[in-house]
Parts: structure tokens; sequence; C-alpha cells
């Protein structure tokens, strides 16, 4: 197993500076599990979206978000959201593409007490360069004692 979702992985996501990460694992759905068991048993507001359900509560997959089925539907949903609340994404590749990056970049520069956070989950992470530069990616292997990068002025890992 590449990520093992822990509270302190949970923490790292709300502590992140940025509002984008990115999770890569080959082991999507094991991961999702973990998540949803973290959710059960912490009660963080931790929410799936997928093109074939839309927005779903982790603790509840019952309750649905209406109308969430398309990316940027639950995008706006998101951003105008009031609550707190960490939304895991997958199969998202190919709906980030304009006007979709655009939303993306909107989100990516909120700054407000609601803390919100959006977190790509893929085998393999193939943003467009204008969001792959927004993204911070987290890593609970062995590759994150890679050294820092410098990005939007910043050095990040």
């Amino acid at each position: 197993m590449d990520v093992v979702v822990t509270p302190k992985l949970l923490e790292q996501i709300l502590d992140a500076e940025g509002n984008l990460i990115g999770i890569e694992t080959a082991h999507i759905e094991e991961v999702l599990e973990q998540f949803r068991q973290l959710a059960l048993r912490s009660g963080q507001s931790v929410y799936l979206w997928d093109p074939e359900s839309g927005i779903a509560a982790l603790r509840q997959s019952e309750t649905r978000v209406p109308g969430s089925k398309r990316f940027n539907d639950a995008l706006r949903f998101i951003s105008q959201s009031m609550q707190f609340g960490v939304y895991l994404l997958i199969d998202f590749e190919d709906q980030v593409k304009p006007p979709n990056t655009a939303l993306l970049r909107r989100f990516a520069r909120v700054r407000s007490g609601n803390l919100r956070k959006i977190v790509f989950l893929a085998k393999t992470l193939n943003l467009p360069d204008e969001i792959d530069v927004l993204v911070e990616r987290l890593s609970t292997s062995a590759t994150s004692n890679a050294p820092p990068r410098l990005r939007d002025g910043r050095w990040v890992r």
C-alpha cells in the first residue's frame, strides 16, 4: 500500500497552504475506503465526487448533492459552500480543461475562514500546467525525501 490514510494525512491536507491537493496512488479504492473509515471515526466532513454519482458524503454515501454530477456544477457547489469540507475527486482527468480550469484557478485563490480543500486522487496526476502549479502534492511514501522545488515564489516538497 503506497498511501495510508491516517489522521496525520488529513491534518497534512488541512494544513496545506493551497486549496488544491494531489495524491497519487495505485490503490484508489482502498484509499477511498480508508478515507470513509476516517470520516466515520472522526466525524470530519469528507466528500467524494465522481462523474457517476456527483458529490456524496463519505459518512453517509446515500446523501448526495443534487445537480453535482457535472464537474463544473460540482466545482461551483464547492466554491460557494460555506461549510468546512475535504472533497476527494476521482475520474476527473477528462474534465480538467477550459472552462473548468478557470473555476479551479479561482478556487485555488480563495482565502476564507471556512476551510475547503479539493483533493485529486489518481494513479498518475496529469493536470494542465496552469493547474499543476497550483496543486500541492502530498506523499506518504519514501519519495517525500525529494528536494524542495520552487513553485509560485515558495519552496514546496
